[in-house]
């Protein structure tokens, strides 16, 4: 009977599937929502460019993850994202021991998508390129980066807050007690809510690996304000990680 079972259970994914699917779904992600940021208009990152290019962003971004978490989701758990890989650590989701090589692969796969759209720029109309760049590469920032003129602390504040709104969701629609149909969805639209929210602000983060993806083309700017959306964005995932598993996490004893 047990070895019946064991051929009934389905293969475990080895660490290099797993780490290939974080790569190849953060790639999709900064591929698609970065890439739908400078193609809608490499004047992002100004005011002018209108409402219609934030929308197009947001549900861009929320797009890449419903797409990826259903593609690479049952192979390594769709996270795409540093910030969930330690909330979920912090929730018992996922061993700690697996943090680092998840958090690797999702820098990797981020930095080779704003590669591609370098390189794509470099064959685009005469001056995209460098106008993208210096408009700071679809990079999150403050002050003169803020696309509404929102200081550093409208950025810290933000972005602790809605990454610890998007682990809540993300831990409670996986919950394998209690996990919820088409969580995928509920994720994305998630996203796409967050970038609504918080584009004008910040241009949105709430992932560490998108943000070096971009500002390492952003210029110095985007470079020197990296900081903020490494550290705060994982704050907030931890905050949400701890919390979910103290507070939210308990069944009823009889």
């Amino acid at each position: 009977m047990s070895e019946s079972l064991a051929e009934a259970a389905p293969p475990t994914p080895s660490v290099g599937s797993k780490l290939t699917a974080e790569a190849l779904g953060t790639f999709l992600l900064v591929f698609g929502g970065v890439g739908t940021a400078l193609f809608a208009s490499n004047l992002y990152t100004d005011p002018g460019s209108g409402s219609a290019v934030y929308v197009a962003v947001a549900f861009a971004f929320g797009l890449t993850v419903v797409v990826g978490v259903y593609a690479f989701g049952p192979i390594s758990g769709g996270h795409f994202n540093p910030a969930v890989s330690l909330g979920l650590a912090a929730a018992g989701r996922l061993p700690w021991r697996d943090v680092p090589g998840y958090v690797i692969a999702q820098i990797v796969g981020g930095l080779i998508a704003s590669t591609a759209l370098v390189l794509i720029g470099l064959f685009g109309p005469e001056g995209w390129l460098t106008t993208a760049q210096d408009a700071g590469f679809a990079s999150n920032g403050w002050d003169e980066h803020s696309p509404g003129g929102f200081g550093i602390w409208a950025a810290i504040i933000i972005e602790v807050i809605l990454t610890a709104i998007f682990l809540f969701v993300i831990l409670g629609t996986t919950h394998k007690l209690r996990p919820t149909p088409f969580a995928g969805l509920a994720i994305g639209f998630t996203l796409t809510l967050i970038h609504l929210i918080s584009i004008p602000v910040d241009n949105t983060s709430v992932n560490p690996a998108r943000s070096i993806a971009a500002a390492v083309y952003g210029g110095v700017g985007p470079l020197s304000q990296l900081w903020v959306f490494l550290v705060f964005p994982i704050v907030g995932a931890l905050i949400a990680g701890f919390a979910y598993k103290t507070l939210l996490d308990g069944t009823k004893k009889f």
